[in-house]
């Protein structure tokens, strides 16, 4: 349950989702929090005694590079195609873009669709990116706000 809620505010960042800016840290900020969460748990599956320790720390510096990495590449032309992927795609089906001013490459995939507790849409959405040459994958899961745009959430 724990690795999922870190994956999830990692996802937050991936996303960088309309009309969350305002009011959330910066997307360096939630990526680098959000990547070092996910590479301590990564790393805490590694080793044993003082050699797990050093695997989680390490784990954890590697994480927290890379969400700052993914975080900071993404801008508004990659929060338009993601609203877009979870607006339309089907359950499975990957939409790939590659963002005209960066040269990242992107594929947000929904790997289901379903209403929470409270009735509202979500989608749980694996991300990958590709950044200066180098391959990332998150998980995590959005849903529909009243505005219709998609927010990433903590679940």
């Amino acid at each position: 349950m724990v690795k999922v809620k870190i994956v999830s505010l990692f996802a937050a960042v991936s996303m960088s989702l309309a009309g969350c800016e305002a009011t959330m840290p910066s997307k360096e900020a939630i990526g680098t929090v959000g990547g070092a969460g996910l590479g301590a748990v990564i790393g805490s599956r590694f080793g044993g005694g003082e050699g797990r320790v050093a695997a989680v720390a390490v784990g954890t510096l590697l994480g927290a590079y890379a969400g700052n990495l993914i975080g900071s590449s993404m801008d508004s032309t990659d929060t338009v195609e993601t609203q877009a992927a979870l607006n339309t795609a089907e359950t499975g089906q990957p939409v790939a873009w590659t963002n005209p001013d960066t040269k990242s490459q992107y594929e947000v995939t929904p790997t289901s669709t379903y209403k929470d507790e409270s009735g509202q849409d979500c989608r749980d959405y694996t991300t990958v990116g590709i950044i200066d040459g180098k391959r990332e994958t998150i998980e995590g899961t959005a849903c529909r706000q009243a505005d219709g745009t998609w927010k990433a959430t903590e679940q």
